[in-house]
């Protein structure tokens, strides 16, 4: 075999190896510096940010535990512009399931970052003592009120017969003391804050744990929106830069998907473990 059969041959096995490598898999999200952030899931500004797809995995460690596994993954991209960092998570879930009562369950998602940038980050379930983990998390019925839905008990039960709530008698003027008091006696969660369903400013509500059982309000400030896709959901949430988050410098993130229609709620969730996060130096 002549030199220059040998070199072609050479080249071609080359060229055939080339073809059959695989590009290298992301395994961390990076975030990349743009001038203005996305309004919405599906604006184009999301291209220039690369994909990680996230495996998730059933909440089995603490009651009450998921032991049969829904969600399989979670597709992830962030931007960062200035003191704010936004995420968009898009997963797979025909059914939607939006409306809050009794015996329902609803669609959501959640982000999750070390409230201090270390060495060490803490427990990914929910942090641990005197380590906390910020929390920013999404829920479809948020959405749909603050698409304009009315969550009355005339809109979210329509075959419902109401024959009187005092709080809203006509014989008493709106706004005065009166239907005020009454509304504090009849509609106490209502009455001091605690708007778990109902009309919402954001579909977004900031968290903060120490460990499994410890969540409380966060300090608030995140927001975002979400939408529905062809077969799921696309979630954008923004929040601040975490604490020390820069180029060249690296946090950790996590993320958690419940399914409605698989009766999935509070620790009863699909998540992922802590999975490195960083920044895209600008060129």
């Amino acid at each position: 075999m002549t030199m220059k059969r040998k070199l072609a041959l050479a080249g071609a096995l080359m060229a055939t190896v080339a073809c059959q490598t695989k590009a290298p898999v992301a395994n961390e999200v990076v975030a990349m510096p743009v001038a203005k952030l996305p309004a919405a899931p599906q604006d184009s500004g999301w291209s220039a940010a690369s994909e990680h797809t996230a495996k998730l995995l059933p909440q089995d460690l603490v009651d009450p535990r998921l032991m049969k596994a829904s969600t399989a993954e979670v597709r992830v991209r962030a931007v960062a512009s200035g003191s704010e960092i936004a995420f968009r998570l898009e997963w797979t879930d025909p059914v939607v399931n939006d409306l809050p009562g009794p015996g329902r369950f609803l669609d959501g998602c959640a982000i999750q970052i070390p409230r201090v940038r270390e060495a060490n980050p803490p427990d990914p379930q929910m942090g641990q003592a005197a380590k906390p983990v910020d929390i920013a998390f999404w829920r479809a019925d948020w959405q749909a009120s603050v698409n304009g839905r009315e969550d009355s008990i005339r809109a979210l039960y329509p075959n419902a017969a109401v024959d009187h709530y005092p709080f809203e008698a006509k014989s008493i003027e709106p706004g005065s003391a009166v239907a005020k008091e009454m509304a504090a006696r009849y509609a106490p969660a209502q009455a001091v804050g605690n708007r778990r369903v109902g009309p919402r400013v954001s579909p977004v509500e900031d968290m903060v744990a120490e460990g499994p059982g410890t969540l409380s309000p966060g300090p608030g400030g995140s927001r975002g929106k979400g939408e529905r896709t062809d077969g799921g959901w696309s979630v954008m949430i923004v929040r601040k830069m975490p604490e020390g988050l820069a180029p060249r410098q690296r946090t950790q993130i996590a993320f958690a998907v419940w399914e409605g229609s698989k009766e999935e709620t509070g620790a009863r969730k699909m998540r992922t473990g802590w999975i490195p996060l960083s920044v895209k130096e600008s060129k």
